[in-house]
């Protein structure tokens, strides 16, 4: 894959090029592959990761993308939100700051009254947590410049979130394992291993994936939802 040097642009050059990303050959997701392919990889913009600025707007696209995947629950689909900064946040800082916005973005999901999706946990401890937001489970994949992993890398801060019912969907379409084996092979050929903190949905908490960074045993999601 291209190194791709922190840069602040254009909202819409932001996009475009975290589109050529995910079109990379070299990019192992292909579920993210198959929304963008397919027109169901949403972009969002947003100013800034260390700030609660865009956080009623990001609430509210999410609350759009879960009641318009209930009317139509077909195919893969992600909702990207594309910060334009910070771009020097170390693995640490950005992990934090991943969870302050999710922390907001979860304390405004309960203050708009939407409830929990009741086939997922809202501990964050729990190898069945998954967030919740308009009454959908959602998963998130943190990118930003400085990850470790190749495949988390990229020239500004992102949030993608994932609806958690999609790949149940493909379970019982005996689809998620093919699914699940490419990526991981693919994440192999780029990275030359596979990212140890990823795991199956009711193995460990799937907390411990979002922001990217390695973290050991002990470590707890520093989040906790008002409707757990």
């Amino acid at each position: 894959m291209p190194t791709l040097e922190p840069t602040l642009e254009g909202d819409e050059a932001a996009k475009e090029r975290f589109a050529d990303y995910i079109r990379d050959k070299g990019f192992p997701c292909v579920g993210a592959k198959s929304a963008l392919a397919t027109g169901k990889l949403n972009v969002v913009h947003a100013r800034d990761l260390t700030s609660a600025w865009n956080d009623v707007a990001i609430h509210d696209a999410l609350l759009k993308w879960a009641f318009a995947y209930k009317d139509d629950p077909e195919g893969l689909r992600s909702l990207a939100v594309i910060f334009e900064g910070p771009l020097d946040l170390s693995e640490d800082e950005f992990e934090a700051n991943l969870w302050e916005r999710l922390q907001s973005l979860a304390d405004k999901d309960h203050w708009r009254g939407q409830t929990y999706d009741k086939r997922v946990s809202a501990d964050p401890e729990s190898p069945h947590f998954s967030l919740s937001f308009g009454g959908e489970a959602f998963f998130v994949v943190g990118m930003h410049p400085n990850a470790s992993r190749p495949a988390r890398r990229f020239s500004r801060p992102v949030m993608v979130f994932n609806l958690h019912d999609q790949f149940e969907r493909l379970r019982e379409q005996g689809r998620y394992e093919r699914m699940r084996e490419a990526i991981l092979e693919r994440d192999r050929e780029l990275a030359g291993d596979i990212n140890p903190m990823l795991s199956r949905h009711g193995d460990t908490s799937e907390a411990r994936q979002y922001s990217g960074r390695a973290v050991d045993k002990d470590w707890k999601p520093p989040f906790e939802d008002r409707r757990s």
